[in-house]
């Protein structure tokens, strides 16, 4: 079985690939190459999750860290308790939406996110060479507990939103958190917000009630849940709560591509300025920014929230994501943050005092296609030289090849973790967003 190892983390099936001692021994990494630093580190709710931690946290000690352990926690509130205790850096315990079968490992830097490649390479080679700075019976590190991440986490989302205008407008809201981690921490930000909750799947059990990833064929329940109940939204997380995706008073899946620009769209008209979002997101977002003007920007990085994060510090963005649902507000956590998503869209409704339907519905709609081809890395650099030889249009390199027109854009590249290329495309219809993508499959030979 296929073990992952990407800037992104390590993933594989438990049992076979990811296993306790690999879980030690990148413990162990991730303690040498941190140099004995207080690390934190944190679990989803999967099963294996328990295992895979008490095996990292052995590596950690046995290179002279100081963990701090914080259980069951999204990945935001393992980046956010990172600055909490000044640490040099976090490891998640987490495969996102994978299934249950899956787990992972995630490394985050001090500053909450993940580590660049060269550092990423760093780790694994200290990993691959067992490279490890362990200590004597004198220096090992100690280990501690924390279960506050749930209450810090919230109290800094209240911190960003109008909470008095929102509790007076009573919202029902159904959220589905997948028996992932984010349900108990999820349920107390929105009854905090003065919300009527409906709660699916809200136990962190790890035992995923459907395919975990929150696209439109995994929430039809959910959708259904909205429209039985007359709520006036539908939220629904990944299993580390990364990610969120939102369907309307009408139980519409309205997709993940709007999480980023229905915040953004709030953002925006509050506080114009700079919104980072990746090469692959919607174009949304730029007619909302060109919308408001007043120094409103969009700035686009290469995919990954580690580079969307990266330009929102150095760039003074107000906020960012990506398209897969992903909202980061660094008022809050500089990742991506179920929790923030929540938060805004609710103070939107708040702010607005119109049905989500109606706002929808009154935002710019593209139609998206995403195709992938499996193919050796050369052949795919091959693609790519040709198309950038041959192709028309506004051009960015900075991640594969992205190419503007009027009428809309594609993004070939390749991926971080698979022998495969990825096209994208995004028009104002279908036949012409399919027209885009053969432009470029035109080009592969």
């Amino acid at each position: 079985m296929t073990l992952i190892m990407s800037v992104s983390g390590v993933r594989g099936i438990v049992g076979t690939t990811m296993t306790p001692r690999l879980a030690a021994d990148l413990g162990a990494a991730f303690g040498t190459f941190v140099r004995g630093g207080t690390v934190v580190i944190g679990r989803d709710s999967r099963p294996s999750g328990p295992m895979l931690q008490h095996a990292a946290v052995a590596g950690l000690l046995a290179t002279g860290c100081n963990v701090v352990a914080l259980d069951v926690v999204t990945t935001p509130g393992v980046a956010l308790m990172i600055g909490e205790h000044k640490a040099a850096g976090g490891m998640v315990l987490t495969a996102s939406h994978n299934p249950t079968p899956w787990n992972g490992i995630k490394f985050l830097t001090s500053q909450g996110f993940a580590p660049p490649p060269t550092d990423a390479e760093k780790i694994f080679d200290i990993y691959q060479k067992t490279a490890f700075a362990l200590k004597d019976a004198q220096s090992i590190g100690s280990l501690r507990n924390d279960d506050s991440t749930h209450e810090k986490h919230i109290a800094r989302v209240l911190k960003i939103v109008d909470v008095e205008a929102i509790r007076k407008n009573k919202f029902k809201v159904v959220l589905d958190s997948v028996n992932g981690a984010g349900g108990p921490g999820g349920r107390q930000l929105l009854e905090a917000l003065g919300c009527e909750v409906i709660h699916m799947n809200a136990e962190p059990t790890g035992c995923f009630a459907h395919t975990p990833e929150p696209t439109k064929e995994n929430l039809t329940d959910l959708c259904d849940a909205v429209r039985k109940h007359g709520a006036h939204v539908g939220f629904a997380q990944d299993p580390d709560a990364d990610r969120l995706a939102v369907v309307d008073n009408l139980g519409r899946y309205i997709g993940e591509e709007f999480t980023v620009a229905l915040t953004a769209k709030h953002r925006l008209s509050k506080e114009p300025g700079a919104v980072a979002v990746n090469l692959s997101t919607s174009r949304m977002v730029d007619d909302i920014a060109a919308s408001i003007g007043k120094g409103a920007r969009v700035v686009r990085t290469a995919v990954g929230e580690a580079n969307v994060a990266h330009a929102i510090l150095n760039d003074g963005c107000i906020m960012g994501g990506e398209g897969n649902g992903g909202v980061i507000d660094p008022r809050v956590v500089c990742v991506r943050d179920s929790f923030a998503g929540m938060g805004i869209v609710l103070d939107l409704l708040a702010a607005e005092g119109r049905p989500l339907d109606k706002i929808v519905d009154d935002m710019p709609h593209y139609v998206m296609i995403k195709q992938k081809f499996e193919m050796p890395r050369d052949e795919i650099d091959a693609w790519l030289e040709r198309v950038k030889t041959k192709a028309e249009g506004n051009i960015n390199v900075t991640d594969g090849i992205r190419i503007d027109w009027a009428e809309g854009w594609v993004h070939l590249r390749p991926s971080n973790t698979e022998p495969i290329a990825r096209v994208i495309s995004e028009a104002a219809d279908e036949k012409t967003a399919q027209a885009l993508v053969e432009r470029m499959t035109a080009l592969r030979d």
